[in-house]
């Protein structure tokens, strides 16, 4: 007879890798329809690691048949599971409880895969040293763990989809399942052994289907997440890219956050970069730009004859070749990023100020996501603004994105002093981009300035006007620096701008 142990400690590694794979899946999906919050990331790790707790207790409940229930529950799990991250999608604009949804599916997974581990350590307990047992049964957990860890940011998400990849581990869950018909069947009941293998058969099925169509099944979801036509698609390994189409034109959304609508784009691109080419003197040669992966405030720079160098860092190649592959985008940018005078480099910006030794920049144009979590909200920090100083040359001017001074009122003017805290003279502007409504900006150089007050009139410019420039500056009394609590400095060591733009922002949701 096959000595069993080994496989059955296989069995442990693919459960493990299984269950965190889940974990991730539906932190990631949450995440993407409902936003990046801390909140929403860390309550569905805690429900999900609870379940678990709650799955290993009802383990005890379970005296009989074991051999036969581990198989249940695996063949349980990769329904669960296999079909979480569909369900969780098509039901997101379906219902106005999704988050109901959401939490039940990651406590009944949770619960299950919290099953699977007691009661394979009760079937083998007979097989093996109980302090052996143990021992090897928790370090194949991490080492599932850990696999899971690794395959999915590297390759699952870039590769398969958040679709695929919840069908392939169902499949995985199922073959587990059907296995352990063969390797336990000494365990199991005659009379229930085929059954047993017709369920997990037609779960394999059901499953291998939603692997096939798995791409009609994102795209019913997708299009009912976005209002528009959806025209093109690609998940990389950092974010999910959609762009779609309307009457007023293209859009583009990263993680279902709107970035642009090339109606009104060049309202939000002229406001950014401008008033830092005209504060750093009007005729800046060297430009840093960081994020701003689209290559639209790049279009805006190379407007200036000035200019000799661009230096765009981005994190996400496939979002700084998004142009060559969406002709619509390479029109609406000009083909800014093939400019012979544009370098483009794939990497975190945070890593790259502290490690390039690039040449000092005369203009930085800071164009990040919203600081919706953690990894953005480094990017927001006063050690982050400290290694910029670094990049500038004598009289370099910055410019920052800084979200909605109206709708995130604290996160706004947080930036703002952070950037002051950091050793930068700041003018805050704002201007109206119809797609976001009122959206703040930070003008700052290291040394006092006035206020840019006429725009160049060789440059072709479709909103910035000399009234227009003027009056950003200005704010009014829902939008200016709240007097009536403190505001704190953004660092590393406490990330208070990603709790205000969290408790902020979660109030439109």
């Amino acid at each position: 007879m096959i000595n069993r142990t080994p496989l059955l400690f296989l069995n442990v590694i693919i459960i493990a890798t299984c269950g965190l794979i889940y974990e991730l899946l539906a932190a990631t999906v949450s995440s993407y329809v409902l936003g990046d919050s801390i909140t929403q990331f860390s309550l569905v790790i805690g429900i999900y690691l609870s379940a678990m707790g709650v799955g290993s207790w009802l383990s005890g409940f379970l005296d009989k048949d074991l051999a036969k229930r581990f198989v249940e529950i695996e063949i349980a799990v990769a329904i669960f599971g296999g079909f979480s991250a569909p369900l969780l999608f098509l039901t997101f604009a379906s219902v106005s409880y999704f988050s109901i949804i959401l939490y039940a599916v990651v406590f009944v997974i949770g619960a299950l895969v919290g099953l699977e581990i007691p009661l394979l350590i009760r079937i083998l307990k007979d097989e093996l040293d109980f302090k052996k047992l143990i021992a090897r049964v928790l370090a194949l957990d991490y080492v599932g763990a850990l696999l899971a860890s690794l395959m999915f940011p590297i390759f699952l998400v870039p590769k398969l989809g958040l679709t695929r990849t919840s069908l392939v581990f169902g499949l995985l869950n199922a073959g587990v399942g059907l296995w352990g018909t063969w390797l336990l069947e000494d365990l199991i009941k005659k009379r229930d052994v085929n059954i047993l293998r017709i369920k997990g058969a037609v779960v394999v099925v059901l499953l291998l289907i939603g692997f096939i169509k798995a791409d009609a099944l994102t795209s019913l979801a997708e299009d009912s997440l976005f209002v528009d036509n959806i025209i093109y698609t690609k998940t990389s390994p950092y974010q999910r890219i959609v762009v779609t189409k309307g009457k007023t034109g293209y859009a583009l959304f990263l993680n279902g956050n709107l970035q642009f609508n090339s109606f009104d784009e060049y309202r939000y691109h002229e406001a950014l970069v401008h008033p830092a080419m005209l504060a750093a003197g009007g005729s800046p040669k060297r430009i840093l730009v960081l994020g701003g992966g689209d290559g639209l405030a790049v279009r805006e720079i190379l407007k200036y004859p000035s200019v000799e160098t661009v230096t765009l860092v981005d994190l996400d190649p496939e979002m700084t070749a998004l142009a060559q592959k969406f002709p619509p985008l390479a029109q609406l940018t000009n083909n800014s990023l093939a400019d012979p005078r544009v370098s483009v480099t794939n990497a975190d910006a945070f890593v790259w100020l502290d490690s390039s030794d690039a040449q000092p920049f005369d203009a930085a144009i800071v164009d990040f996501p919203d600081p919706n979590n953690f990894a953005l909200g480094k990017l927001y920090t006063t050690r982050f603004y400290n290694l910029l100083k670094q990049k500038l040359a004598p009289g370099a001017a910055v410019v920052i994105q800084c979200t909605s001074p109206l709708i995130a009122r604290n996160s706004y003017w947080s930036i703002i002093k952070t950037l002051e805290a950091s050793g930068f003279n700041v003018k805050p502007y704002q201007t109206t981009v119809p797609s976001f409504g009122i959206w703040g900006y930070a003008l700052a150089k290291l040394e006092p300035f006035e206020i840019p007050k006429q725009v160049p009139k060789n440059i072709d410019l479709k909103f910035l006007n000399d009234e227009t420039i003027a009056s950003m500056f200005e704010f009014s009394s829902d939008t200016t620096f709240p007097t009536d609590h403190e505001i704190e400095i953004n660092r590393l060591d406490n990330q208070a701008l990603v709790r205000y733009y969290e408790a902020e922002w979660r109030r439109f949701e």
